[in-house]
C-alpha cells in the first residue's frame, strides 16, 4: 500500500499542476475581454474532447509496457508502436480542431465570437500533434516504475502556461493563449522525451510501423479513449439537463461539478498507478490484492477530502459564488454530491482494473449502458426532480458502474496466470486461439521476456 500511494503522489501533483495552469488561463482572459472568453471558451468545447480522447488513448500502453520493468531497453519496440498510435489518434483530434470555424458557424455562435477565435484552433491543433509526438511517454514511465517523472514536463507545461498567457495576452488576446500552448507544449514534450530516453537506457530510434502489433495497442486503447468520450459526453447531456431547470439551481450544478473534478483527483491518481501493480501480478490472487488496495486507497483519499468539504464547506463556497441563494444550494447537495462522487472513484479503479487486464472494451461496454440509462433519463428527471434528482441519478449510474465493472474484473482476473492447454485432439504442439478479446502483448522481442515482479509505480 505504502508503494502504491507513493506512485500515486508524483500524478496526484501533477494533475493540479496541470489544474492551475488551465485556471490561470480563464481567469487572464476572463479579466482580459469578455468576448475573447467566450472564443476560448468555443475552441475548447472541441479541444477538450479531443485532447481526452489521445490521452485516454495513451493510458491504454500501461499493460503492454509493465511486463518490461525489469529489462526497459527490451520495452523500445512497443514504444515505438506506441508512437504511431499516438500520432494516428493526434492527428484526427488536430483535424477536429481545424474544423472549430465551421463548427462554429452551424452552431450559430455570434459573429463577433468566430472572428475572435482566429487562428487559435491552428495553434492548438499545433499543440496537439506535439503531445501526440511523445507516445505516451508519461504512461511509459509510470509503467516502467518512473511515475516521479511524471511531474517534471507537466510541471513545466503548467508553469509555462501560466505564465506565458499572463505576458502575451494583453498585447496579443486570443493569440497569446495559442503561442502559449504550443511553447508549452513543446518544452514538456522535450522534458517528458529525455525522461523517457534515460527510463530506457537507450535511444528509441525509428521504426517501420508494425501493424499487427499496433492493432493490438489500439484494441486496448481506442476502447479507452471511448469510454472517456462517453462519459464526458453524457456529463454534457447533464448540464445540458440542468440549465432547464432554474438558474439558481443551474448555478449550483456549476459549482457542484467544480468540486466534483477537485473530489476524483485522489482516485485518478491512485487509480492509474495500480495498472502496473496489476497487470504485472503473476496470478488471480496478486492481481485483486493489487486492485484491492487501490480502491481502499482511493475511496479513502475521496472520502477524506470529501469530509473536509463537509467541515470548510460554507467558507469554501464563497470562492466560488457571490450568492447566498446558491451556496445555500450547493451546500444542501453537498452529502448527495459527495456519494455520487464515491461512487464514481470506486468505479474508476474498477475501469482501470479492467484496462490493466487489457480488457478495456468490457469497460466501454459497462460505461455504454450505465451512462446510456442516464443520458436517457437526465432531462426528463431533471424537468421533475431538479438538480436533487439529476444528482441522484449520477448516483445511481455510478453505482451500477461499480456493480458492472467490479464483477467484470473478477470474471475477467480469474484468468491471469492460466497458460491455456492444448484442446481436445489438436495436434501437438498447437493450442487455442486467443480469446477476442485478450489483446497479447504487443511488441514482445522473441528474445525480450516478461520478468515477474511487483509493479510499484503509477501514471498519469
Amino acid at each position: 500500500m505504502i508503494a502504491l500511494l507513493r506512485a500515486a503522489l508524483p500524478l496526484f501533483l501533477a494533475m493540479i499542476a496541470g489544474m492551475v495552469g488551465s485556471l490561470v488561463v480563464t481567469s487572464v482572459l476572463g479579466k482580459h475581454d469578455t468576448v475573447t472568453l467566450a472564443a476560448f471558451a468555443v475552441v475548447t468545447a472541441v479541444l477538450n474532447p479531443a485532447s481526452t480522447a489521445v490521452q485516454g488513448a495513451l493510458r491504454g500502453l500501461g499493460p503492454f509496457v509493465a511486463p518490461y520493468r525489469e529489462d526497459p531497453a527490451a520495452a523500445v519496440p512497443v514504444v515505438r508502436d506506441a508512437r504511431w498510435l499516438s500520432l494516428a489518434t493526434g492527428t484526427v483530434g488536430a483535424l477536429a480542431l481545424l474544423c472549430v470555424p465551421l463548427l462554429a458557424g452551424a452552431a450559430g455562435v455570434p459573429p463577433e465570437v468566430r472572428r475572435e477565435i482566429g487562428a487559435l484552433p491552428y495553434f492548438l491543433a499545433v499543440y496537439l500533434l506535439v503531445f501526440a509526438s511523445t507516445g505516451g511517454a508519461s504512461t511509459i514511465l509510470i509503467a516502467l516504475g518512473r511515475s516521479r517523472n511524471v511531474l517534471w514536463p507537466t510541471l513545466a507545461f503548467g508553469v509555462l502556461l501560466g505564465g506565458l498567457t499572463a505576458v502575451l495576452v494583453p498585447p496579443l488576446g486570443l493569440m497569446g493563449v495559442g503561442i502559449a500552448w504550443v511553447v508549452a507544449g513543446v518544452v514538456a514534450a522535450l522534458v517528458a522525451a529525455l525522461n523517457l530516453r534515460r527510463a530506457l537506457g537507450r535511444p528509441i530510434g525509428q521504426g517501420r510501423p508494425r501493424t499487427r502489433e499496433i492493432i493490438q495497442l489500439a484494441k486496448v486503447s481506442i476502447p479507452l479513449a471511448g469510454t472517456v468520450l462517453i462519459k464526458f459526453g453524457v456529463l454534457g447531456v447533464v448540464t445540458l439537463a440542468a440549465s432547464t431547470t432554474s438558474t439558481r439551481d443551474t448555478a449550483a450544478h456549476a459549482v457542484l461539478t467544480t468540486l466534483t473534478g477537485f473530489l476524483m483527483l485522489a482516485s485518478l491518481s491512485v487509480a492509474q498507478a495500480a495498472v502496473p501493480e496489476v497487470a504485472r501480478a503473476p496470478d488471480a490472487a496478486g492481481a485483486r490484492r493489487a486492485h484491492r488496495t487501490a480502491a481502499l486507497l482511493a475511496i479513502t483519499g475521496t472520502l477524506v477530502a470529501a469530509g473536509l468539504l463537509l467541515g470548510f464547506g460554507e467558507k469554501l463556497l464563497v470562492l466560488f459564488s457571490d450568492d447566498g441563494a446558491v451556496r445555500e444550494r450547493v451546500f444542501g447537495l453537498l452529502p448527495l454530491m459527495l456519494l455520487a462522487s464515491t461512487l464514481d472513484a470506486a468505479q474508476a479503479v474498477q475501469g482501470t482494473g479492467l484496462t490493466a487486464l487489457k480488457r478495456s472494451a468490457s469497460s466501454l461496454m459497462y460505461f455504454s449502458i450505465a451512462y446510456g440509462l442516464l443520458v436517457v433519463a437526465a432531462v426528463p428527471v431533471a424537468r421533475t426532480w431538479g438538480i436533487t434528482g439529476l444528482w441522484t441519478a449520477m448516483a445511481v449510474a455510478n453505482g451500477l458502474l461499480v456493480v458492472l465493472q467490479g464483477t467484470g474484473f473478477q470474471r475477467h482476473s480469474a484468468k491471469v496466470g492460466i497458460v491455456p492447454g492444448p484442446s481436445p485432439g489438436a495436434a501437438p504442439g498447437t493450442g487455442p486461439a486467443p480469446a477476442p478479446d485478450a489483446a497479447p502483448d504487443a511488441g514482445a522481442a522473441p528474445d525480450a521476456g516478461a520478468a515477474p515482479g511487483a509493479a510499484t509505480d503509477a501514471g498519469r
